[in-house]
């Protein structure tokens, strides 16, 4: 019998769907220049965790929820850092409803405006008539329609305020259409994120009854390179470390000093390409001991995932693989580690014909499930030890220079590990469903997201299980210069969240 109902509702059900997404639609399409126009807003406020004006962010964002009626709209922050709290707000629909916070962050990565190309700036939104590889022009952020192709480029507009105008844009496009959400929701933005959020679980275990809910929805990374639309069900951890190799207290000429002392950047690229061997395998002892197998499902997902190496490797200008045997879907599902960045003497025009007294190299670990990150972080260590070096947290001594004949610097910093949602989960089916309501393609299903969010916190302080659904472009340059969105994803991403909140049964 309750087939028999069900089958006589869906047709009923799934055209409510349908008609919520032409009326949001229809609400986009009128009010694009309104919407732009406070994203721009937005986007100009600097957003760098690490700076104190970060917090300008939270207070915008704060004064913009209480003027959509967003229900107690509060700053949530901690005594130990006050520079990047989180905002939070509700809308209660019903107190029997499912109740669905929706996470993303306002924090950006750190910039150099010298990268940026000419006439961008990080926190000076431009309007741009595509990618910069089509040579657009510039364009004013007053039109009577916008391209769907057209870009906005600055610091924040794909990772991750593109995802907090989404959300929140969503919930206004249904309340000024007289739709009612058939979920409470709850909005949770956080302020340190890309800082390595080392903050968030104070603000978690805080608020356990505010926060509490049935499921979060993580707004942020891109849809898959294909362009379709993608709902992914796990993250890798991530932890950093820094690595300095040393060699003499001051600069030498390297004509009268060369092939006498040493020199820390060519010992540094030796202990770097130790780490790794050519085929891309990390070679430090025990790095993949602790991996967790994946399930048969996820195996099942990762292979229905469409394939776009060759023609991804033709835009980025590369032919070969880091690792040749493996496929991007199956690469991002194992343990990492990266070069982020190597420092030594001057280059090009300022480059000095010395041996430099130092060299250094950021190191970043990203983490599969079954790594803990200070484990992972300590299996680096003890292979630079084996490697013959002494190791110290700290600027050597005299007496330690003389004493050791390789000394490596390793900086720590915070970290997390990997979180998976089950693809069985119950509420997984649901948000599929609604998300594959907004297009005609079939959605990518992807076991994890190749780049790293705190979502473990949530399960562990919680005990709830996120599901993330980016929306920015694969194309999107996050954590580098000239980032930007395309306007498509944007309005793209309005419609998903818009659907979610109305969330079927």
């Amino acid at each position: 019998m309750k087939k028999i109902l069900f089958l006589l509702l869906f047709p009923l059900l799934a055209n409510a769907q349908n008609n919520t997404l032409i009326t949001v639609r229809q609400y986009i399409s009128s009010n694009q220049n309104e919407l732009i126009q406070q994203f721009v807003k937005f986007l100009s406020i600097p957003n760098i965790a690490s700076e104190k004006n970060n917090v300008e962010n939270a207070n915008w964002l704060v004064k913009d929820m209480q003027k959509r009626g967003i229900s107690n709209v509060q700053i949530l922050n901690t005594t130990s850092n006050t520079n990047a709290p989180a905002v939070y707000g509700e809308v209660k629909v019903n107190e029997q409803a499912n109740t669905i916070i929706f996470y993303a962050h306002y924090d950006g990565q750190p910039v150099d405006t010298t990268k940026w190309s000419q006439g961008l700036h990080p926190f000076n939104p431009v309007l741009l008539s595509g990618s910069l590889n089509q040579h657009p022009t510039v364009l004013p952020f007053t039109q009577k329609e916008y391209n769907d192709q057209w870009r906005i480029y600055a610091r924040g507009a794909s990772d991750d305020k593109g995802g907090i105008m989404a959300i929140l844009n969503a919930y206004t496009a249904l309340m000024k259409s007289g739709i009612k959400p058939t979920v409470n929701i709850k909005f949770f933005f956080e302020g340190e994120e890309e800082a390595g959020s080392e903050h968030l679980y104070e603000i978690l275990e805080n608020n356990r009854q505010l926060l509490s809910a049935d499921m979060w929805v993580i707004c942020d990374g891109p849809v898959h390179q294909s362009g379709r639309k993608q709902i992914v069900f796990g993250v890798r951890g991530d932890t950093h470390l820094e690595i300095t190799v040393f060699g003499s207290k001051r600069p030498l000429h390297s004509g009268h000093y060369g092939n006498w002392a040493p020199n820390p950047a060519m010992q540094l690229a030796k202990l770097l390409s130790s780490m790794k061997d050519e085929d891309g395998k990390v070679l430090i002892k025990g790095f993949y001991d602790d991996v967790i197998p994946l399930s048969n499902a996820e195996k099942i997902a990762i292979a229905s995932i469409p394939y776009m190496d060759d023609s991804l490797k033709k835009e980025l200008g590369f032919m070969i693989a880091e690792q040749p045997d493996k496929g991007l879907s199956e690469s991002i599902n194992l343990p990492s580690l990266n070069i982020n960045g190597i420092q030594s003497a001057n280059t090009g025009k300022l480059s000095a014909n010395v041996i430099p007294v130092k060299a250094v190299a950021s190191i970043d670990l990203r983490l599969v499930m079954g790594n803990d990150w200070q484990r992972q972080q300590q299996k680096v260590i003890e292979h630079i030890r084996a490697q013959g070096y002494y190791v110290t947290g700290k600027e050597p001594t005299d007496a330690e220079r003389i004493k050791y004949p390789r000394i490596a610097m390793v900086e720590k910093s915070g970290g997390y590990n990997a979180q998976k949602t089950s693809l069985d989960n119950p509420f997984s089916k649901r948000i599929i469903a609604a998300v594959q309501n907004t297009i005609t393609d079939k959605i990518v299903i992807s076991p994890t997201l190749g780049g790293s969010l705190p979502l473990y916190v949530f399960e562990k302080y919680l005990h709830t299980y996120p599901i993330t659904v980016p929306i920015a472009n694969y194309d999107n340059n996050q954590h580098a210069e000239n980032e930007n969105i395309r306007l498509k994803n944007l309005w793209d991403g309005i419609e998903t969240y818009s659907s979610i909140m109305c969330l079927r049964k």
